[in-house]
């Protein structure tokens, strides 16, 4: 019975669920901008927690699965690029990055897409390992201008190479998390960053994941479509709402 339970979920309805809590999170952002602390504002950026792990996972799940790297790598750095003017968009973020700050320059797909890199690096026989460190370092470095920063990368590479034991996954994510969550409460808010641990709440829907990937073969055209045109809604909100202003730090 425990087994059935923990195996209900497939690929697809991750991804939703992904997608749904991360438009929670987002238009959270362009209705109450800055780091309110209202129970409610928190409570939903905790749901909003729950999408970034999914889609660690699935980059390095895709990994596995794809046919052609190169062109699976290719497609994350076009969306990046597309993704990036939506995202800056959203949430009051000048186009050009560095214009104010070194946090959230643009959006999570380059730092997915640097991710997806890194675990290629670290999979390849032929790299020797003092190269693949020198490599995941300086991938590390380009990724922490990026929403979650260098932690997407570090979380998805650990993710995809403990494929087949889902604890120690789930462990190294947490410990990158913890890490994400100290440089922001430090940084930027202390409540901002206990709310960051909340990701530990994916752990229980990623581990009834089946391994199956749904019967829609078109889900990843879906978030494709689904990403950018969201982030535009969201800065639309934004600017009826409350003018056009910076809802986040880096705007």
């Amino acid at each position: 019975m425990e087994k059935a339970v923990r195996k209900t979920l497939n690929a697809n309805q991750l991804k939703l669920i992904a997608m749904a809590a991360m438009t929670v999170d987002h238009v959270t952002w362009a209705v109450f901008p800055g780091y309110r602390t209202d129970w409610y504002i928190i409570l939903l950026h905790i749901i909003g927690r729950m999408a970034a792990p999914i889609f660690w996972f699935f980059v390095a799940e895709g990994y596995h699965y794809t046919h052609d790297v190169k062109k699976y790598t290719l497609r994350l750095f076009l969306f990046a690029i597309i993704s990036h003017f939506a995202y800056t968009f959203a949430f009051g973020i000048p186009f050009v990055p560095f214009r104010t700050t070194v946090f959230n320059q643009t959006s999570v797909i380059w730092a997915l897409a640097l991710g997806l890199v890194s675990l290629s690096i670290v999979e390849n026989p032929e790299i020797k390992q003092w190269q693949k460190t020198i490599l995941i370092i300086l991938i590390a470095v380009i990724a922490f201008c990026a929403d979650w920063s260098s932690i997407a990368v570090l979380a998805i590479t650990d993710i995809g190479t403990n494929r087949g034991n889902f604890k120690k996954q789930m462990t190294r994510m947490m410990i990158w998390v913890a890490v994400y969550a100290v440089v922001y409460a430090v940084f930027i808010s202390p409540v901002y960053g206990i709310v960051q641990m909340f990701t530990v709440l994916t752990i229980p829907l990623l581990k009834m994941y089946n391994g199956e990937r749904g019967k829609s073969k078109n889900m990843k055209w879906l978030f494709y479509v689904y990403y950018p045109l969201h982030l535009v809604i969201c800065g639309i909100i934004r600017i009826a709402l409350n003018g056009n202003i910076g809802v986040l730090i880096g705007g």
